[in-house]
């Protein structure tokens, strides 16, 4: 006879969100025996993990802005549904400190940090401010005021190349590269132009380029008695145009010196600020001085969090569940350890070939990989639609191996087994990537995609 599971806190979830996030926390909820109710738009009526979900509820018309970044829909869905909490998954909500407050004032547990850290580490500027502060190394620059008020105070002072930033920006948007002097002016209209109609905050801030950088995000988890452990690295330095495509686990960058200095920055930043719940602390790693800068804090979950899970043997969904619901982390530092290697593939519905443009459609035949040592997160099932009205990804495919070698040796045989019809794919480009001897040695920087791809496809 198995033994009773102990109760949390927490009796009935509401998962704000969709796709295969909304799937991944539908299921943990299950595995700790809390109820799930999905909130989806009519797009996504009849989705997977509204299949799979104790009940749901319909929050509006296609449009995110009129259903998943509705605050009163969905609080209205949580209260009518009995919801004592709200999953935010990532992206929509999930770094919104307002969207907590809404939640607290109306008695619901939000899963995640609380709102006024995530004023402090979720705006980009604030957190290059409070890491400073806290002796965590940062890259060099500043706000585009004061002293930086002009482009020829910019130039002389941060150098070149350097990158224009929107202090509440995310996901490429607000984001330039500048090489010369001349093209600086252009950078700083664009960036605040794209800034204001995105996040509706034009403050801009500007930092140096590092050429040779890799891109290493640490995963911590604090708890609300003051414990804060990590979870050891990703190596997301695979990217296009700040677009991540791939991730891996553990950095092929870091010394084991290296691997202490940037963890141990990471957690003193969350131990300092108290932070609660996942989070992700994102450094650039200088490959030629082996220095770490930070550049940002995700106050949320992370696509990538299956990686981490493969590489610790922890459910980081489920922590997140009982963190909230006011447990104890349910390890210590010298429980979590690394066992072999991890890499992980997004498969977007995207035309890597054509700019690596979305498409939409129906999926005519879909057989995603099996067998061992392979995960697919997805929320698609063979004829279902692709939505044209948000983020066009499809599956994460997560391999794992004794090595990095053996990894990328599966991964080439798990990628080949990967059928889909109906709509473009990113699998095209990950196994040209597989073959490419920068890749396969890990001899990579930020922008490498976006200068080998481009030699791919150019006619």
């Amino acid at each position: 006879m198995t033994a009773p599971r102990a109760k949390l806190a927490i009796r009935r979830v509401l998962v704000a969100n969709r796709g295969e996030v909304a799937v991944r926390v539908v299921r943990a909820c299950r595995d700790l025996g809390v109820e799930s109710v999905v909130a989806f738009s009519e797009p996504d009526r009849g989705s997977l993990a509204t299949q799979l979900a104790d009940d749901a509820i319909c929050i509006g018309p296609a449009s995110a802005k009129d259903s998943y970044l509705n605050t009163t829909a969905l609080l209205s869905a949580a209260l009518a549904k009995g919801c004592d909490a709200v999953h935010p998954g990532y992206g929509f909500l999930a770094e919104s400190p307002e969207f907590v407050d809404k939640c607290e004032s109306n008695g619901l547990i939000f899963i995640g940090p609380r709102a006024e850290t995530m004023r402090a580490l979720g705006d980009k500027l604030s957190a290059r401010r409070t890491a400073a502060a806290l002796g965590v190394p940062i890259v060099p620059g500043g706000t585009v005021d004061g002293e930086l008020a002009t482009p020829a105070a910019i130039v002389e002072q941060v150098g070149l190349p350097l990158l224009v930033k929107a202090s509440a920006g995310g996901g490429g948007r607000g984001l330039r590269r500048v090489d010369t002097p001349e093209q600086l002016p252009a950078a700083l209209a664009q960036c605040a132009a794209e800034a204001r109609a995105a996040f509706d905050d034009d403050t801009l801030y500007v930092e140096r380029y590092l050429t040779n950088a890799r891109h290493v995000e640490v995963q911590v988890f604090g708890d609300q008695h003051g414990n804060v452990i990590h979870l050891f690295e990703r190596d997301c330095t695979t990217q296009r145009r700040y677009q991540k495509l791939l991730e891996e686990a553990p950095s092929p960058a870091l010394s084991d010196e290296a691997r202490v200095a940037v963890t141990d920055s990471a957690c003193l930043l969350a131990r300092e600020t108290g932070y609660e719940g996942a989070g992700t602390v994102e450094f650039l790693f200088d490959q030629s001085t082996g220095e770490h800068f930070f550049i940002e804090m995700n106050t949320r979950l992370q696509v990538e969090h299956p990686v981490t899970e493969l590489l610790t043997g922890l459910d980081l969904v489920r922590m997140q569940l009982q963190v909230a619901a006011g447990e104890r982390l349910p390890v210590l530092q010298e429980d979590v350890t690394m066992r072999g290697h991890v890499v992980e593939f997004r498969i977007n519905a995207e035309d890597a070939r054509k700019g690596f443009l979305p498409s939409a459609g129906t999926i005519g035949r879909w057989r995603p990989p099996t067998g061992p040592w392979v995960r697919v997160d997805t929320h698609m099932e063979q004829g279902q639609d692709v939505s044209p009205f948000y983020d066009s990804l499809l599956a994460k495919v997560i391999v794992w191996g004794a090595t990095r070698g053996q990894v990328l040796e599966r991964s080439r045989r798990v990628l080949d087994e990967f059928v889909v019809e109906g709509v473009p794919t990113t699998l095209p480009f990950h196994l040209w990537l597989l073959e490419q001897p920068d890749f396969v040695t890990s001899q990579l920087y930020t922008t490498w995609v976006d200068t080998n791809w481009a030699r791919t496809v150019e006619p």
